[in-house]
């Protein structure tokens, strides 16, 4: 008898010491991100869920596993999530004219130049990221380089903020836009009654319509470029901003086929095609995507002078910009979306604007809800409106790192009063008690190591400036922390499956050589991400 209670012992303990797992973490300094931003030192994985988090004698004790990852010392996060960004855009910009830091216009001109000669065989010429603010005299620049240069190709090229393009005469011809033609939402520039090339918002539709849609291989080539970039550099989660029915038919098959590995949350653009297509249905969702936000734009850029404000601009009398739409387009659209379950996510750059949206949202949420409707952006706010996010628990989704890249001319274009209520990260932040982050690539960097130094230092990557940028409202290092994971899962409706580091959710999980809770503030650029996972499944790194 003594024999059979020695042999169930035996059996018991070592099904409470060798409980088989997948992956066990060790000797890490764990940020689970829970609700009291608790730390543990390892961490089981099983079926790419966590398991269980706790001290290393507790999990080394109970767990077995084939892959044991001693992380000696190194620090821990949930995977950083991106609560604003353009995947496929983002994946389209690689492999076109990397215009991006130009200081001049003839600079972009080389290099689109260079470009189209390391690609004889292109017919359309595109490329992104030029930026007149970065230039002397700060002016929107004339297409004539381009038509010279390119007499027979179509030319166009988008302003870093994707709200302006220019394009050549070609371009221009192919789309039949003429001098003294208006729209609405858009503006056609025109110098001494001849097109210049300039195109603002809604104006460059008809030019990107005329672009062939790429082959499938060119596609599955973007997507999977972007997706080795995000994991390089530990995102694990993108919301998506804009996308047509097709790109979600897509993604979703690579998804499936196992050729796409990222976690997306989709908002579909304001199109009807979209709404027929899913409005009926409601979200959609799988293990890796999920659609249930309506992106919206009411404004266009501070920086092309597109976003809608209240007085006119600082540095154009005159000038207010102006809503891409008419205003009760807004209005029906969120009666409507009221109705369902998905989320309203509506682009506000200027106070204008915001006022706007802000009162729609009030007028049909009624007061404090669970809705979670968004502003993408809520970049300049008057001081009268903050209590609008509140009072409706509308979201404000920020890019902390437009802030740092605007700074540089934010005050010219809005003064110095307005520009107080602008990029108040921290003030928005009180309004609900949490506010989810993202980069907005490839308008911004793709780096979160800069989305982190821009909300609490306010500093960019140059370090200027030197006291950081109306830090009133900069973010603490664990707020910024959130914001980068369950605040951005929360965002989307992710909160109970990703953003956080707790048993039952699914293990994506990133180790970093350097602990961005320690680390020195110019030191935060230098900060590298040495693996990532994705559902347990190692996707980056040794």
């Amino acid at each position: 008898m003594r024999n059979l209670y020695g042999i169930l012992l035996l059996c018991f303990l070592a099904a409470c010491s060798g409980n088989k797992v997948d992956t066990i973490i060790h000797h890490a300094v764990i940020y689970t991100v829970d609700s009291s931003f608790s730390t543990a030192e390892a961490m089981a994985v099983k079926d790419g869920l966590i398991v269980e988090t706790g001290t290393n004698d507790f999990i080394l004790g109970k767990y077995k596993a084939d892959e044991m990852v001693d992380a000696a010392g190194k620090a821990v996060y949930p995977g950083l999530i991106d609560a604003h960004a353009h995947f496929v855009g983002y994946g389209r910009s690689l492999f076109q004219v990397d215009l991006f830091g130009t200081s001049t216009w003839e600079e972009t001109v080389a290099r689109v130049k260079a470009f189209a000669d390391e690609h004889p065989d292109l017919y359309w010429i595109q490329g992104r990221g030029w930026d007149q603010n970065r230039w002397p005299g700060k002016t929107f620049p004339t297409n004539e380089a381009l038509n010279e240069l390119f007499p027979d190709k179509p030319v166009v090229l988008t302003r870093v903020d994707g709200h302006a393009s220019i394009a050549n005469q070609k371009a221009l011809d192919l789309a039949g836009i003429k001098a003294g033609q208006t729209i609405v939402g858009g503006s056609i520039e025109v110098k001494n009654g001849v097109l210049t090339g300039v195109l603002i918002d809604n104006a460059d539709n008809k030019v990107y319509a005329q672009i062939p849609s790429p082959t499938k291989e060119t596609y599955v080539q973007w997507l999977q470029a972007a997706e080795k970039n995000c994991f390089a550099q530990g995102l694990t989660t993108v919301t998506d901003c804009g996308l047509h029915y097709s790109d979600v038919e897509a993604i979703d098959t690579l998804q499936k086929e196992g050729k796409l590995n990222m976690r997306l949350y989709v908002m579909l653009s304001d199109d009807v095609s979209n709404y027929e297509k899913f409005l009926p249905k409601g979200p959609y969702k799988t293990d890796r995507l999920f659609v249930k936000g309506i992106k919206v734009y009411a404004d266009g850029a501070l920086g092309s002078r597109g976003a809608c404000l209240l007085s006119p601009y600082t540095d154009q009398k005159n000038w207010t910009g102006f809503l891409l739409r008419d205003k009760n387009h807004y209005d029906s659209l969120a009666a409507v979306l009221a109705k369902t379950d998905f989320q309203m996510c509506t682009h506000a750059i200027g106070d204008s604007a915001n006022r706007e949206v802000l009162n729609i949202y009030n007028k049909y949420l009624g007061g404090k809800n669970d809705k979670r409707w968004r502003i993408e952006h809520a970049q300049v706010i008057h001081p009268a409106d903050f209590n609008l996010f509140a009072n409706a628990s509308v979201i404000p989704s920020v890019q902390p790192t437009h802030g740092t890249s605007d700074m540089y001319w934010a005050a010219d274009r809005l003064g110095p009063e307005r520009v107080k209520g602008a990029y108040a990260f921290k003030q928005l932040l009180q309004q609900n008690g949490w506010i989810p982050l993202g980069t907005d690539f490839p308008v911004e960097d793709i780096s979160p190591f800069k989305t982190f130094l821009a909300a609490v230092v306010r500093k960019d990557a140059k370090g200027y400036p030197e006291n950081g940028f109306q830090m009133e409202n900069a973010l603490t290092r664990e707020e910024t922390i959130r914001g980068m994971t369950i605040w951005a899962a929360k965002a989307s409706f992710l909160e109970k499956e990703v953003g956080s580091l707790e048993k039952g959710k699914k293990a994506d999980f990133i180790i970093l050589d350097q602990d961005l809770m320690k680390v020195a503030p110019e030191k935060i650029l230098d900060v590298k991400v040495k693996t990532t996972y994705s559902g347990g499944k190692k996707v980056y790194g040794q």
